[in-house]
């Protein structure tokens, strides 16, 4: 394993553009004010950060004005499953449900094990390379898997260790009963480095809503576990679905904020007072709602779900794989979607979008108060060729550095680290 580019213990950035504040006229933001600042970082934290001084830039990192903005954070991803690092290929144009491509899934998983180590650091080394340093990951737990998806998992993670961070959550892609991975699930739910219970639309693969749920719900709470199920179903089993997971977590207060349903397809078909009581029911459980955009012909209603309090996550799902041929690993190019398909064009809408690759952390509250970087906070953060968040959204600017933890991942042009 070659060597970080600089480890956490004490080193200094020169000449880092951060955001200060907005810029008015009649009351309305036009642009975003920047200034230059030193940042130094200890043992993982921020310890220091002052205004620029003339003779800055002699030591060696002098960021040479690039503008900081929080690590991208991918929030729903399949790290085990990717075919990137292989030839490419896109979908098969036949096995488009879901059993479908569970059947599909049977037949190459023994086969794709045989490098699942080496694509998953390839994957991490791409999304690392466009600033992302943290994933939530969903593994198959299966029977043609066994726990092999899991375990090569943990070998390229514990390889990424010192510059890339993951929860887990344990997937039972092939329905907890359709193909009978209840046993499986019991087994990996105890294992410690699983920090989510998932699950896949279980009305349509295990033909009940209850017993799935249920199944799920209580290896959660067995286990000290949040959970994340998959939720392609739309119309009324969906909803129904959904509902029924809310007044779980509501009879059991340990699970809310650490609840979330994948994609929730049924949201984007509700009629608009349904989908407000919805929404509302989600906050206030505080069941979270993790997505992708775009979600192929379908407009999920995120910014309805963020205004009554939801809380949203983002991902790239899939980068090249047998379920997607898109998937590009830039958090950055999620955000401008969503600015794209909501019509974020402003200033101030713009610079808002960048919540949907950080995870919900930004530089500027909405009155335009610095919140990020603090003393004390976490070094882990990127350089980007932009004057401002909104910028480096509309243009989905360069990433030109990343820091994990304090440790320097990448540095100006400089490559992502290379693994073994």
């Amino acid at each position: 394993m070659n060597e970080l580019i600089q480890r956490s213990e004490q080193y200094t950035l020169e000449n880092v553009r951060l955001e200060t504040g907005f810029l008015y006229r009649e009351g309305q933001v036009i642009g975003t004010d920047t200034a230059l600042f030193s940042i130094t970082v200890t043992d993982g934290k921020i310890q220091e950060i002052r205004p620029a001084q003339t003779g800055d830039g002699k030591g060696p990192f002098n960021a040479n004005g690039k503008l900081a903005l929080p690590a991208f954070r991918d929030m729903h991803i399949h790290l085990d499953k990717t075919l990137y690092g292989l030839p490419w290929k896109a979908v098969f144009p036949k096995n488009r449900t879901v059993k479908d491509m569970i059947a599909r899934e049977q037949e190459i998983i023994p086969e794709l094990l045989n490098t699942s180590v080496e694509r998953a650091e390839k994957l991490i080394m791409l999304l690392q390379g466009y600033g992302t340093h943290f994933a939530r990951t969903h593994f198959n737990v299966d029977p043609t898997s066994g726990t092999k998806s899991l375990e090569h998992l943990l070998r390229a993670l514990e390889h990424v260790k010192a510059s890339f961070g993951a929860e887990l959550v344990a997937f039972p892609q092939h329905g907890l009963y359709y193909t009978d991975s209840t046993g499986l699930m019991r087994e990996i739910a105890a294992w410690d480095k699983v920090d989510f219970i998932g699950g896949l639309d279980p009305y349509s693969i295990d033909g009940s809503i209850e017993k799935p749920i249920d199944f799920t719900v209580q290896l959660a709470l067995d286990n000290k576990k949040g959970i994340d199920i998959h939720l392609h179903e739309g119309g009324e089993s969906g909803a129904k679905t959904i509902h029924y997971l809310i007044d779980k977590v509501l009879e059991n207060p340990e699970l809310q904020g650490r609840t979330f349903i994948s994609h929730a397809f049924a949201l984007g078909y509700m009629a608009p007072k349904d989908l407000q009581y919805t929404a509302e029911r989600l906050a206030a459980a505080k069941v979270g709602i993790a997505s992708s955009v775009p979600l192929r012909n379908m407009l999920m209603p995120l910014p309805q779900l963020r205004k009554a309090g939801v809380e949203v996550l983002i991902g790239n799902d899939n980068v090249q794989d047998h379920w997607g041929t898109f998937g590009s690993g830039n958090m950055l190019q999620k955000a401008n979607l969503a600015a794209q398909l909501y019509g974020y064009e402003t200033e101030f809408d713009l610079s808002r979008s960048l919540y949907y690759a950080t995870n919900g952390k930004l530089p500027l509250d909405d009155k335009g108060n610095r919140t990020w970087p603090k003393v004390g906070d976490e070094a882990s953060f990127l350089l980007v060729d932009a004057s401002c968040s909104a910028e480096a959204v509309s243009r989905i600017s360069a990433v030109d550095g990343l820091l994990h933890k304090g440790n320097i991942v990448k540095w100006r042009n400089s490559p992502p680290i290379q693994f073994a």
